[in-house]
């Protein structure tokens, strides 16, 4: 059943992992990262946000939610919708 980009944000919000008929690759879907709540500065994910927090005094750190993709690749990154993505009405909830 194809579903429109609302009602696959809606999913995603719920747990789901939404996937497009129309994307080139196979096996590719989106889901919801929840982010992170005062993420301590030692455990920040990269060196540059490091060094910003050690030059700053920034102790710890709040990553918002964000859409990711899994890949054809088999790879996590972050997601972006097109407006394709957006307009498109044959998202589908993956099981």
């Amino acid at each position: 059943m194809s579903i429109s980009f609302g009602e696959a944000i809606k999913a995603l919000k719920e747990g789901e992992r939404v996937s497009r008929s129309g994307w080139n690759g196979t096996n590719m879907w989106l889901a919801l990262s929840p982010g992170v709540k005062d993420l301590e500065s030692d455990k920040f994910w990269s060196q540059a946000i490091r060094e910003f927090g050690e030059t700053h005094g920034v102790k710890t750190i709040s990553v918002l939610p964000y859409i990711v993709m899994y890949t054809k690749q088999g790879e996590i990154v972050p997601w972006l919708a097109s407006q394709t993505d957006i307009l498109s009405e044959d998202w589908s909830i993956v099981s």
